[in-house]
């Protein structure tokens, strides 16, 4: 016979409701379902982009070796012809490959902001899931603060304070984007 302590008890869902239904269970799951897609996205993005940054790398070597091969040949007429299509051709992908790095810089910078959303979602989920903290406004406080604690950059930390003071999403961003425009010029790219 089963000792009532050990009797498998499954946790009630939207699906199969008990008396031990619970909106905040509800939520977290929901939550834990948006992490986990984010971290799949990103262990799937982060293999392909693992893979074309061993391929630029492997381009710009051969790139160089070429570079050295062709400064070797010999300067007779036709070859400075063609030793200046091969440098001329050389400097195009030299410049695509630097523009693909800073492509990866950019993806580098989205994984981080998404890993720091994963990782607030799950605080924000074991806040949710303590009925104690749930309803103590210094643990929310401390929530934030964590939060905001996180962020490297002037500009996030201006876009949660605007959030936290506004609770606009849509002004908060409107913020951001208005002090990057305004911090830096067009056609500059900012490195990470």
């Amino acid at each position: 016979m089963t000792e009532p302590d050990e009797i498998q008890h499954t946790p009630s869902s939207a699906q199969r409701p008990d008396l031990d239904w619970s909106q905040v269970r509800e939520t977290i799951l929901m939550l834990n379902l948006s992490m986990t897609q984010i971290e799949l996205a990103l262990q799937d993005s982060s293999s392909s982009v693992g893979e074309l940054t061993d391929s630029f790398t492997s381009i710009s070597s051969a790139l160089s070796a070429m570079r050295e091969v062709a400064c070797r040949l010999p300067d007779t007429p036709e070859v400075i012809a063609a030793k200046t299509e091969i440098e001329n051709l050389g400097s195009e992908v030299s410049c695509k490959v630097n523009q693909s790095i800073v492509a990866f810089q950019f993806y580098d910078r989205l994984a981080q902001r998404l890993s720091y959303v994963c990782r607030n979602l799950d605080d924000l989920g074991t806040l949710v899931n303590d009925p104690v903290r749930l309803y103590n406004p210094f643990a929310w406080v401390a929530l934030q603060q964590k939060i905001r604690s996180k962020y490297v950059t002037e500009d996030d930390k201006h876009m949660f304070d605007t959030l936290m003071a506004t609770r606009d999403v849509h002004l908060a961003l409107a913020e951001f984007i208005k002090r990057k425009r305004e911090q830096q010029p067009e056609g500059d790219i900012e490195l990470f």
